[in-house]
């Protein structure tokens, strides 16, 4: 029996595969190794796994995640998956290489991220050979939920939202700009708090041209400050994952028109595809 998991910064979505390749799906939240550390990993597993697990028969767990960008992050999620599973072989490793490998499979092109946070990748058919990095929710993150969330919050606490779609907001959130600001500023894991209100961007319906406005201008700054800024990227294809790229796909697949790219797939998670991708491999190493 193997797994793989598919860690976003909100969510990670797991699926064991029995001897007969049965799937079985489940969720846990997200770790992200920037904002949490190895014995709260250890702990929310531990909580949040299925008890019914046979973890005593998982040979191996296939983990990708967001913020594992180095060896010193991939250790911290190492670690309290090693902890959990202390009998499986441990691979850790980016959520853009997850992101890549479910969406081209085997072939070459490029990969992008558009979900609590953004990230981007040209992909060779078996690595990542070229990276711009996204520089995170607090400096980047073009086009992520975070960074539309943060347009939202911006524009409440500033009074520049219509009167009605501010009217809305404060009715679905019953928030003031003082406690956003404290969420923000003060409490632990703000990318999520900002991503979250990404979501009101996708169901406001007051006034649809002002948060459509914002989606635009998030996805503009996504292709101009980063997709364009690859080599020959017109050549590619323009291959998403993530629930704000999926659930924003319309604006997403116009944007990447005007910059001169077809688009390829636009999925919410990449999950079902990994898990294929590991099977083809299982398959392919099984030949050997």
């Amino acid at each position: 029996m193997i797994i793989i998991a598919d860690g976003g910064s909100t969510k990670t979505n797991w699926c064991m595969l029995d001897e007969s390749n049965r799937k079985i799906y489940f969720n846990t939240e997200g770790y992200n190794p920037y904002f949490v550390d190895s014995e709260y990993i250890e702990a929310s597993l531990k909580k949040d796994l299925p008890d019914d697990l046979p973890f005593d028969k998982i040979k191996e767990v296939n983990y990708y995640g967001a913020g594992v960008h180095n060896d010193e992050k991939a250790e911290i999620v190492k670690k309290a998956i090693r902890q959990v599973f202390p009998d499986s072989k441990i691979e850790v490793g980016h959520d853009l290489l997850a992101a890549a490998r479910a969406l081209l499979g085997t072939d070459a092109g490029f990969a992008a991220i558009l979900g609590t946070g953004t990230n981007s990748c040209i992909y060779d058919g078996n690595k990542i050979i070229h990276h711009i990095d996204s520089a995170a929710y607090i400096l980047g993150d073009e086009g992520s939920g975070c960074y539309i969330g943060k347009k939202i919050l911006t524009d409440f606490i500033r009074g520049l939202m219509p009167e009605k779609v501010a009217d809305e907001f404060y009715k679905t959130y019953q928030l003031t700009p003082d406690e956003i600001m404290d969420k923000v500023y003060t409490q632990p894991l703000a990318n999520r708090f900002c991503a979250s209100f990404s979501k009101f961007a996708y169901d406001n319906n007051v006034n649809m041209a002002y948060t459509r406005k914002i989606v635009e201008d998030s996805f503009e700054d996504f292709f101009a400050n980063l997709v364009s800024q690859y080599p020959n990227y017109k050549n590619y294809t323009f291959n998403c994952i993530g629930s704000v790229g999926y659930n924003f796909r319309n604006v997403l697949e116009s944007k990447a028109s005007e910059y001169g790219m077809e688009v390829g797939k636009i999925i919410r998670s990449p999950i079902d595809d990994l898990v294929k991708f590991h099977i083809n491999r299982l398959k392919n190493e099984e030949k050997k």
